[in-house]
């Protein structure tokens, strides 16, 4: 990977925004360089632009450097950022294998980033073949999402070495259900592989979706160009605080994990048993995909019923599914008598 090359120019040649924070770190007795209120309250001082101690926390938790890790507004800030450092509007374009998570095509429509669809195959694992006839010159950005979502599978792990070692642009690779999987990250591989970047997220495993916290793992120099170009204090005191708290109880949430891989294995099973359900696929995150009778009525009786999934029906390769979060054992049930009641569809 050259990164003087992938980097647009105009981003190469930016001189970034200098908050007042940059120039001094640690503890001084009086600060008059951001025109902040100084009456004391919780929340008059700026937070660390770069929030330090947080990324040394997941450092350790995670095995990662602090010198490789971005934290963005959940996951969303680091894809459009990524957008905006490699993609040249209108000239380069993105990959992105199909069906998959929606913000990849939202964030390339924005930028005005072309993109060029390679369908998964019919179990939703990449087809390497297709994906190297749809890169050209101007392909910037792969984005693959393993356990994928709507499908909820892994990807075959050497087809994505397959394309590491081949694809001149960054491969993306969104973890954001990495936790239910109970495998290694490829987190483990930056070293070995300069074009690789992994999304995480504290939303799912962690229980955190409303704080907003996404993490970003990748070379040195992709980090910096992030950092380049982030707004200067992307995230909030609040935001740091509640998740340095939460961090010191992995414990908790690993009992969460295994709490919801049982309720997932449980229900799989379950609602494979069911009349309206014709095909429940293997997951490895905290949802399903379910195959089913009539998928947008079923869905509308859900709702009425107060009962609240996702109808993927409409997205390729996914007719007639549903997408069906792991809740509590309470809410499961609930799911299956809705479900239940839906027989005659």
């Amino acid at each position: 990977m050259n990164l003087d090359t992938l980097v647009r120019q105009n981003v190469r040649d930016l001189k970034p925004y200098s908050s007042a924070r940059d120039d001094f770190q640690g503890v001084a007795q009086v600060y008059l360089d951001a025109n902040e209120n100084p009456n004391p309250s919780a929340y008059n001082r700026y937070p660390d632009p770069f929030q330090r101690e947080l990324k040394k926390h997941i450092g350790l938790i995670k095995g990662v450097d602090p010198k490789n890790i971005f934290l963005g507004n959940g996951s969303d800030e680091p894809i459009d950022l990524l957008f905006r450092a490699f993609c040249e509007p209108s000239i380069d374009n993105v990959v992105i294998p199909q069906p998959t998570y929606g913000m990849y095509a939202v964030s390339a429509n924005i930028n005005n980033v072309k993109i060029k669809s390679s369908p998964l195959t019919e179990d939703f694992d990449l087809d390497v073949n297709s994906i190297l006839t749809t890169i050209d010159s101007n392909s910037k950005l792969l984005f693959l999402c393993s356990p994928n979502n709507p499908s909820g599978n892994l990807l075959s792990r050497q087809k994505v070495v397959d394309l590491l070692k081949v694809f001149s642009g960054l491969v993306i690779l969104d973890e954001a259900y990495i936790d239910f999987a109970g495998t290694e990250s490829y987190a483990t591989m930056l070293q070995e592989y300069h074009n690789l970047v992994v999304l995480q997220t504290l939303s799912k495993a962690w229980g955190l979706a409303a704080i907003r916290l996404g993490m970003c793992f990748a070379h040195e120099g992709v980090i910096d160009i992030l950092n380049k170009i982030k707004p200067p204090y992307n995230i909030s005191i609040l935001t740091q605080q509640v998740a340095l708290a939460q961090l010191d109880h992995e414990a908790r949430k690993n009992q969460w994990v295994a709490e919801i891989v049982r309720e997932r294995n449980k229900i799989s099973a379950a609602l494979a048993a069911l009349p309206v359900v014709l095909h429940v696929f293997p997951s490895d995150a905290n949802f399903l995909l379910v195959k089913v009778r009539n998928a947008k009525e079923v869905y509308q009786k859900l709702i009425r019923a107060g009962i609240v999934v996702r109808d993927r029906s409409s997205v390729i390769l996914c007719d007639d599914c549903l997408r069906i979060t792991i809740g509590t054992p309470e809410e499961n049930q609930k799911l299956l008598s809705g479900l239940n009641a839906t027989n005659g569809l």
